[in-house]
């Protein structure tokens, strides 16, 4: 059974946030891993102290702790039993304590593995990759040559003879609290842990060289303009024998199509029909990603008519579907007339049949925007 989070801290239900900071300080000088190097039991309660003072210093998680204890945070919230990574709890709350301890400690370094040597990431690569609609809609795999850094054939890398491959120093310093060890970072190895041993001809000096290579970028169907992808592992390198590449940051650029407009999942077309065409209706190819594919339109069609094609539009980069095709419907009005098509629609002036009657299910302008976008 967890313990109370108010009996980890030594504090009553009524304690104010102040109270409860001063004591979460004390508990995390106490058990912190620079003054019990190795102690498994006390890392534990550093831990544990870290999750109760995270849940009771929130005024909106010390409420639901208040009503339902532990069973409030049960596969949510919380620190998920005091197992915590110590770079999170630090990162979290290390202006609480930090100053004690000089801001660090040592075994726990962001970045070092299990063994405790640092493993040094490389720099991440940036690139913009132009997408026509046809491709986002289909999806696509691209491949883009980049330059990046990487390690010479050849190089070789040997312990850091100052960190002995740890990449920090350790330094010992007398305090109030006692004797206090603090780590920083190694001056001599950038906190890899080593050095260069041998660099090859060309090679700069961390024994990097620039190389161009091409990268195959899968982009799945349904992108937005300025959304980014990663490929993991194909940024730059970093030296060391031990270090990992960085990642391409790709971010996609969406070129505008000469008669589809997308917005969002849905593409629209704009449709120009004349007089003639509108009252006698007609079928008209039209342009969809997929082809030209042909639409029937009805005798008496009015302007402004939206005809939906159903799954014609942009795929749900979820994979929930796809969008519509809208097509717009516009009567185009002639700007000229030569004299016999003047007069042809002077004698129509006052032909019943020719006065717009609207009737109730013809919607208006606004109706149709309104439906468009529910």
């Amino acid at each position: 059974m967890k313990k109370d989070y108010y009996e980890i801290l030594e504090i009553t239900k009524t304690s104010t946030v102040e109270e409860i900071k001063k004591a979460y300080r004390k508990k995390a000088i106490q058990y912190h891993p620079d003054k019990n190097p190795g102690d498994k039991e006390a890392e534990e309660k550093f831990k544990l102290a870290a999750e109760a003072y995270e849940i009771l210093s929130d005024p909106d998680k010390k409420a639901r702790y208040d009503q339902y204890g532990h069973a409030a945070f049960d596969g949510a919230g919380g620190f998920g039993g005091g197992h915590m990574n110590m770079d999170d709890i630090f990162s979290q709350f290390g202006d609480i304590f930090g100053s004690a301890f000089g801001g660090g400690f040592s075994g726990f370094g962001g970045g070092f593995s299990g063994g405790g040597q640092r493993r040094v990431k490389g720099s991440n690569l940036r690139i913009k990759v132009k997408l026509t609609l046809e491709e986002i809609v289909n999806g696509v795999e691209k491949k883009v040559k980049v330059k990046r850094k990487v390690q010479a054939k050849g190089v070789t890398y040997k312990t850091c003879p100052t960190c002995h491959g740890s990449g920090q120093i350790t330094k010992i310093a007398n305090t109030i609290l006692g004797r206090m060890q603090t780590a920083t970072t190694c001056t001599t190895c950038q906190g890899s842990g080593q050095i260069l041993d041998h660099k090859p001809s060309g090679a700069d000096a961390y024994g990097m060289v620039m190389e161009d290579d091409t990268v195959s970028i899968k982009i799945p169907a349904g992108v937005v303009d300025g959304m980014q992808l990663k490929v993991s592992g194909k940024g730059n390198e970093a030296p060391g024998s031990n270090s990992i590449p960085g990642d391409l940051i790709v971010a996609v650029e969406e070129q505008e199509h000469e008669f589809l407009k997308r917005e969002g999942e849905n593409l629209h077309y704009d449709l120009y029909i004349s007089y003639s065409e509108a009252a006698l209706g007609i079928s008209k190819e039209i342009e969809t990603v997929g082809g030209r594919v042909r639409i029937k339109l009805e005798d008496g069609i009015q302007s402004g008519k939206i005809l939906r094609l159903k799954g014609k539009g942009v795929p749900s980069l979820n994979g929930y579907g796809s969008g519509d095709l809208l097509v717009h419907v516009n009567v185009w009005t002639p700007k000229t007339l030569n004299k016999e098509q003047k007069e042809f629609f002077e004698k129509m002036l006052n032909e019943e049949n020719f006065k717009p009657k609207p009737e109730k299910s013809d919607k208006s302008f606004f109706e149709k925007v309104k439906d468009m976008f529910s």
